[in-house]
């Protein structure tokens, strides 16, 4: 109560009386208290008024945006200085904890005393340029006394009577003893044998334990004969014996296969073989070899590649194992003596037909072959068909690309050689035909319509003059092959189903007759003249993907098909 009573009672000196004389009642004034706010950082042990802050200027700075005091610009220079004592900013070498100075030291000098160094541990001093002593760099007391090599024994120069064996003459040629030149090193034999064991215990015993795949996992990245990525290609003969009692192997041709006249030929009427699991998964093509056609290729979508004898035996001569994904393709080459196979773990591989041996593998950048074409020509150029648009052209003494034909706006799905090959024509997934002069990535011919359909797989007629496509909306499409590529309206066949399956089409030897298989496993024969169905018949349980006349019989014809059969007829 007492300070309410001070508050109220309060009377300020400088306050008047009121008119009628009386003492007037004064009221305490508001009092407003002002804070200083410093937000600068508070710096310990630093005193405005008894330190000075001094300007810097570089050794290399022109110009000055500020002034500056005449003390400042006064001082002394400061800063690394080089061997000569002098400031050295401009210098490369510079840096902030000193200066790095170049010597010029001759080529052969400098390796003689590199070597010197790493081997014996020693080295003159480059810094030493008077000449009068010689100052070494480091120090090893071991070899301190073995300079070109006046420490070493030299071993026996042996008998001169004595050629091979202990004691032999060795002469001027004799090493120094407890030399090791010439001796293998690194671990022996038993002990990479114990390594691989060990290694693959462990293995064993952490497999579906750590980060990586596990063994489920790995076994789904392998075909059907366990081959993995990575892995060498390896072979397989399935015959009794590789070379007859004449030292010939299965290339040698028939006698009664080497006539040049192309027989007449009719539609078959049996089946004469039948191989019963070609293919895990299913056969994805077959081609014969060329001209003679006594044996049988045929590729698959376990990533295998088998070739059979279609004259005597019938029988599976050998498996060509280096693929770990599907086959999509292979060829022949215009010899006979080599093919190539085409998968989706994006190689293309050369392989010997005789003996099995993969020649070259070809990969580019990851991306996934489609068809493989060989330039009949000059057999070391082939194209490839790939899957990003493309159709790349290889070298393979080179092993390189030696050219890119990038015109395609979809994944590439034939190639075909015709005018003299000189021309090759090309189908895609957009819907187009292009037709290029071999070696110029130019486009000459686009062969293309709003109505038009995919053509994923075309043949060539034996008479050269025509072009045959397996189009998608179940016909197959003529078109000339001559100076003008251009559709041969009026003349298709149709009647099978193979909308969604490029199903490859095939021609007798003669020309007269035109085979393709379909989506419900039927093989279809036109007369090529008429374009009527002279026979169809079924043949396999699922589509018949391709269809391939013999070339030297006149009515054998080999069919395969997604139910892992190959079945030949006659």
């Amino acid at each position: 109560m007492d300070v309410l009573n001070q508050y109220g009672s309060g009377v300020s000196d400088d306050d008047g009386e009121s008119s009628d004389g009386g003492a007037t009642q004064a009221y305490a004034k508001p009092v407003v208290r002002q804070y200083n706010i410093d937000t600068a950082p508070d710096i310990s042990g630093y005193a405005p008024s008894t330190h000075e802050l001094t300007a810097y200027v570089g050794h290399s700075q022109r110009e000055i945006r500020y002034n500056m005091p005449y003390e400042v610009l006064a001082q002394p220079l400061a800063g690394p200085t080089d061997s000569e004592g002098d400031f050295a900013s401009h210098t490369r070498g510079t840096r902030g904890g000193g200066l790095a100075e170049a010597h010029a030291v001759d080529e052969v000098s400098f390796r003689q005393q590199e070597r010197m160094f790493r081997q014996h541990g020693i080295a003159n001093d480059p810094s030493n340029t008077s000449g009068e002593a010689r100052m070494v760099v480091g120090s090893n007391s071991s070899n301190a006394g073995i300079a070109n090599n006046r420490g070493l024994r030299r071993k026996a120069k042996g008998n001169s009577s004595i050629v091979n064996g202990e004691g032999a003459y060795q002469g001027p040629w004799a090493g120094y003893e407890d030399d090791t030149k010439g001796v293998a090193a690194g671990p022996s034999a038993e002990q990479l044998a114990e390594y691989e064991q060990r290694t693959a215990q462990n293995t064993d015993k952490t497999a579906g334990t750590g980060p990586g795949p596990s063994k489920a996992a790995k076994s789904k990245r392998r075909n059907a004969a366990g081959y993995d990525e990575g892995q060498a290609e390896r072979t397989t003969f399935h015959g009794q014996a590789e070379r007859d009692y004449q030292g010939r192997t299965y290339m040698h041709v028939p006698t009664e296969l080497r006539q040049a006249e192309v027989p007449s030929c009719f539609a078959p009427k049996r089946m004469v073989k039948e191989w019963h699991n070609a293919h895990a998964g299913g056969v994805s093509a077959i081609r014969f070899i060329p001209d003679t056609g006594h044996l049988l290729l045929s590729s698959g979508m376990d990533g295998l590649v088998k070739i059979f004898d279609t004259h005597s035996s019938l029988a599976l001569l050998r498996t060509y194992i280096g693929h770990s994904k599907a086959v999509r393709d292979i060829t022949f080459a215009p010899s006979g003596t080599s093919f190539l196979s085409s998968s989706y773990d994006t190689y293309t591989k050369l392989w010997d037909v005789e003996t099995g041996q993969c020649r070259q593998k070809f990969s580019a950048k990851g991306r996934v072959p489609y068809v493989a074409k060989f330039y009949p020509e000059d057999p070391n150029i082939f194209l490839v068909g790939q899957g990003d648009k493309k159709i790349v052209q290889w070298d393979i003494r080179a092993n390189e690309i030696v050219q890119e034909y990038d015109q395609h706006l979809g994944a590439i799905n034939s190639l075909t050689f015709f005018d003299s090959n000189r021309r090759f024509i090309s189908t895609s997934d957009d819907k187009t035909m292009r037709v290029w002069e071999f070696g110029i990535p130019v486009v000459i011919k686009l062969v293309a319509d709003p109505s038009m359909h995919s053509v994923p797989a075309v043949a060539l007629h034996p008479s050269q003059k025509w072009l045959v496509g397996q189009s998608m909306d179940n016909r197959i499409v003529v078109y000339s092959a001559g100076e003008r590529i251009k559709p041969h309206k009026r003349k298709e066949f149709s009647g099978h189903l193979t909308a969604g399956f490029a199903c490859q089409p095939s021609f007798s030897p003669d020309g007269k007759f035109l085979t393709s298989g379909d989506s419900e496993g039927q093989v279809w024969c036109w007369d090529w003249q008429t374009r009527r169905v002279m026979t169809k018949w079924k043949a396999h349980e699922k589509v018949a993907i391709c269809t391939a006349w013999h070339p030297r019989e006149s009515s054998r014809v080999a069919t395969c098909s997604w139910d892992g059969t190959i079945k030949y007829w006659d």
